[in-house]
């Protein structure tokens, strides 16, 4: 074995050639390389440094070949385990990368939905405020005319407490009397309370007789005539005035109507705001001596190709070494122009003032010409309430004459109610209790006592009522049989 083994030819080595470069492996090649390494791993046992480690080799390479196969097969079958494996991985990367990619996908639409919708949001905050711009606009919208100013209810309540052009009412004889005997009776009971005193007095205005209360009465009813034409007089002013300002107000708010919708249109058109409007008719005030160097000297700087700025910057510096005697002339130019602005502006000044005194005149004449609309107004007013009245009362009496023409005098009339013979008894004693009482207060109080009393009162009222009505109902049948016989009377005549 020994001498086998020493003929086995040895390879020299080449000392002439260079080393070469460690190649950077593929993904393939290191695969293939761990799996190299592991079947190296497996066989490191075999291969012996010594030489009786070659000859145990060769021996149990001959002795036993059936291992060596089985050991390669091995080899074979854990490699092809480890590309299964790697196979596998692979497979669960590719499902995981298309896994990922979906994922990718979904989001980006996601992405591209809300940018969609961003964009949306800013297309409407634009539309909006293109809106609110134009509501702005619309805000700053102010009227030509003059609107007249509305006053609460509760602001003329206090006007009319406060002011002092309402006129008292008169008083009534009672109390013109009652203010003059007031003192005496205090005299003559200082100790009494005003209660028992006014009770006094009431005692005191009964026993006094009718020429007695004749002065007091007539004071009374030259106090109430004064009184009535003044109030006529407020009342139809206050109607005019009325009238006046309801016309106003149809008239206003058809011109705010037409001047908003002018307005309106005109900032729909109009993108860009409007300066201020300012008076042609007002002089422009006058350039400086240096402005009018300036002028002078511009065109031939710009003709040179200077730019604006340094056009500006070599004038000024130019007017700083300019002498007097040089700027002399621009400055006469300049205080002629100023001793011109002066003058007509004096002018302006003066024609303004004209205007404004103009203007008042002017509003002075429309408040006349207001008042005298307003009268007119009322004046054709109470022609039309005066011929509705005449038309009313023309109407009545053509029925009253033909009922006259019809009626009988020797008719009986109808008896009064229980009510109103109620009332006719009650009047009397509570005008002797209370003097100077109106008309509607006294029907007030008539209606509350009838309505307090008992049920045997009521039945005394009800039985007069009856005993009326059947002596009307009696009369009634009487008076028919007397046309009755009159008639048969007259048709036998005329036969």
């Amino acid at each position: 074995m020994a001498d086998i083994i020493a003929q086995i030819p040895t390879k020299r080595a080449r000392g002439n050639r260079k080393a070469l470069k460690e190649k950077i492996p593929s993904t393939s090649e290191a695969n293939i390389l761990a799996a190299a390494k592991v079947s190296e791993s497996s066989v490191a046992p075999l291969s012996l440094p010594s030489d009786a480690a070659k000859e145990n080799y060769n021996e149990s390479s001959l002795s036993h070949p059936k291992k060596g196969k089985a050991a390669s097969k091995k080899q074979q079958q854990s490699f092809e385990k480890d590309l299964l494996e790697m196979q596998e991985k692979l497979q669960q990367l590719r499902l995981e990368k298309e896994k990922t990619e979906e994922l990718l996908k979904v989001k980006d639409e996601a992405l591209k939905q809300k940018e969609e919708e961003l964009e949306c949001r800013d297309r409407e905050q634009e539309k909006l405020q293109i809106e609110l711009k134009k509501l702005h606009k619309l805000k700053e919208f102010k009227p030509t005319m003059n609107l007249p100013v509305v006053k609460d209810k509760e602001q003329e309540k206090k006007d009319k407490k406060n002011g002092c052009s309402e006129t008292k009412r008169p008083s009534t004889p009672y109390i013109l009397w009652c203010k003059e005997q007031w003192n005496e009776i205090k005299k003559e009971n200082p100790e009494a309370e005003f209660k028992e005193i006014s009770n006094m007095l009431g005692a005191k205005w009964k026993t006094v007789s009718a020429e007695e209360k004749r002065p007091y009465e007539e004071k009374y009813h030259a106090e109430r005539e004064v009184y009535l034409q003044v109030m006529a007089k407020e009342r139809r002013e206050t109607e005019a005035m009325k009238l006046l300002e309801e016309e106003q107000k149809n008239k206003t708010a058809l011109e705010l109507l037409e001047q908003y919708i002018q307005y309106k249109q005109e900032t729909e058109k109009e993108t860009k705001k409007n300066k201020k409007e300012k008076d042609p008719l007002k002089p422009k005030h006058p350039m400086s001596a240096y402005f009018l160097f300036t002028n002078d000297r511009r065109p031939a700087l710009l003709a040179e190709n200077k730019k604006v700025l340094e056009v500006s910057k070599i004038t000024a510096e130019e007017w700083k070494n300019m002498t007097e005697k040089q700027k002399k002339p621009y400055e006469e130019i300049a205080k002629k122009n100023k001793e011109k602005y002066m003058h007509e502006m004096e002018a302006y000044k003066q024609k303004k003032d004209e205007e404004a005194a103009n203007l008042m005149k002017e509003e002075e004449e429309h408040v006349k010409l207001q008042k005298q609309e307003a009268m007119q107004l009322l004046k054709k007013k109470e022609k039309t309430e005066n011929l509705i009245k005449k038309t009313k009362k023309n109407n009545q009496k053509k029925k009253q004459s033909k009922e006259d023409k019809n009626s009988d005098p020797n008719k009986p009339k109808r008896p009064a109610s229980s009510f109103i013979l109620f009332s006719k008894d009650s009047r009397k004693t509570l005008q002797e209790q209370r003097p100077g009482v109106s008309t509607s207060t006294l029907n007030a109080l008539i209606s509350l006592k009838w309505k307090e009393l008992s049920e045997e009162e009521r039945k005394f009222w009800n039985g007069k009522a009856s005993e009326a009505m059947e002596a009307y109902k009696n009369e009634l049948e009487k008076y028919n049989e007397f046309i009755a016989a009159t008639a048969t009377q007259e048709s036998n005549i005329d036969e």
